[in-house]
């Protein structure tokens, strides 16, 4: 018996995702032409629009990490049933660690981060006079070789963790496949905590140092929480393309989608209550330093992105993924999903682009950039998922998705 089928089903990925990684390939290299024109012409708008794009696509990798973790923790044929989609997405971190080299550039050319610029060269005098005033932070951590090395270190312990849920995973694609859920309950439980404290530094560090003179204490878990909302969110768009074909028709229960859709609720609650407490606590506080922050991000054109997020990050989701017929509705439910996934940007973008620009504005670079990004991370991606069989057929748990398939034959 191969690795890719069982005695009932072909758990091979269908033809249409190699096509899909074909054609995601060809937008990326298209766009990633037009990105390298913005790059010489307009160097900033670029750089901004770069950080926007690979922030919203290492989301999704470092997201769908996450999830796999708390699956391997807790157990269940919900995460059973997209555990090959999210271990795809998580093996994409070597090509994201490549995709930062630009961020890496964009700091050497005293881009976008005011810290990295000359205090001559900065034009928000309340910046200067702060940089100014703690220059002793710029030199002890906000400067390149910190922020460098802290990257490094990032990207090694994500990967790191990439490597051996993979590796293991990989194993139970055999007959002789071992019981490796101890393993996987070693590195996830530690693997958690660790990906929590990494994403908050490098929350720190590549968003919210654009402006040196914010601080809060929540905004990495508010960026924590939006990653692994648009991993689940992510997995379910890619659920209902492949539920057109076996195996995944076979193998995709309403129960499943189910699971999916209170997963999304449950994140989507959490992402609410982190964002309204960062807001409660700034705004009760009054203090300048902290809410310059949103005072920017409500006037002039920026309040109405603020009340989309309100609307469609939150209430409208929420009360959709009320009704329990409607999660158990894969059909439906996908539509919810890429709603959020298309707030989880402009999440992003309110968060980034509001420190460049005091009116509210669009720029070129922020369609054109996360497009390229996500065609080369799309190509990427569906290519992983290509090369493994949709369900690892010899885990220990694989019979909570495989038996109903072949009982009820649905």
């Amino acid at each position: 018996m191969s690795a890719a089928t069982h005695p009932h089903l072909d758990l091979t990925a269908p033809p249409v995702v190699r096509k899909i990684s074909q054609r995601s390939l060809v937008v990326g290299v298209v766009f990633s032409v037009a990105a390298v024109a913005l790059a010489f012409t307009r160097p900033d708008e670029f750089y901004r629009g770069y950080l926007l794009g690979f922030m919203c696509w290492l989301g999704v990798a470092l997201g769908s990490m996450a999830i796999l973790m708390i699956r391997h923790l807790t157990g269940g044929g919900w995460g059973t049933v997209i555990r090959r989609m999210l271990g795809a997405a998580m093996r994409t971190l070597p090509l994201l660690a490549i995709l930062f080299i630009p961020m890496m550039v964009a700091v050497w050319q005293h881009r976008i981060y005011p810290w990295a610029m000359p205090l001559e060269s900065i034009q928000d005098l309340h910046i200067r006079e702060h940089l100014e005033k703690h220059s002793f932070v710029k030199e002890s951590y906000l400067n390149f070789s910190g922020f460098f090395i802290r990257a490094i270190v990032y990207f090694v312990i994500w990967n790191v963790l990439s490597f051996l849920l993979s590796m293991w995973s990989k194993q139970t694609d055999q007959a002789s496949a071992p019981d490796n859920s101890q393993r996987f309950k070693a590195v996830a439980g530690p693997g958690l905590i660790l990906y929590a404290f990494t994403i908050s530094f490098a929350a720190i560090d590549w968003v919210m140092s654009l402006d040196p003179t914010w601080i809060s204490t929540i905004f990495g878990l508010i960026l924590l929480i939006g990653e692994i909302l648009s991993a689940m969110c992510f997995a379910v768009v890619v659920e209902r393309i492949l539920f057109n074909y076996q195996p995944m028709s076979e193998l995709l229960k309403p129960n499943f989608v189910h699971d999916h859709g209170k997963w999304m609720l449950t994140f989507i609650m959490v992402w609410a209550y982190f964002s309204f407490s960062q807001w409660l606590i700034i705004w009760a506080g009054n203090l300048p330093n902290e809410i310059t922050f949103y005072l920017r991000r409500i006037n002039k054109g920026w309040g109405f992105v603020a009340l989309s997020l309100v609307l469609f990050h939150f209430a409208i989701p929420f009360a959709m993924l009320l009704s329990r017929q409607f999660k158990r509705n894969i059909r439906q439910l996908v539509w919810v999903a890429v709603l959020l996934l298309l707030m989880c940007y402009v999440d992003l973008f309110w968060i980034i682009e509001a420190n460049f620009s005091v009116n509210f504005a669009v720029t070129l670079a922020d369609v054109v950039v996360p497009i390229a990004i996500g065609g080369i991370w799309l190509w990427y991606f569906f290519r992983n998922l290509a090369s493994l069989p949709l369900l690892p057929a010899y885990d220990q748990d694989a019979h909570e998705v495989l038996e109903p398939a072949h009982e009820h034959g649905q």
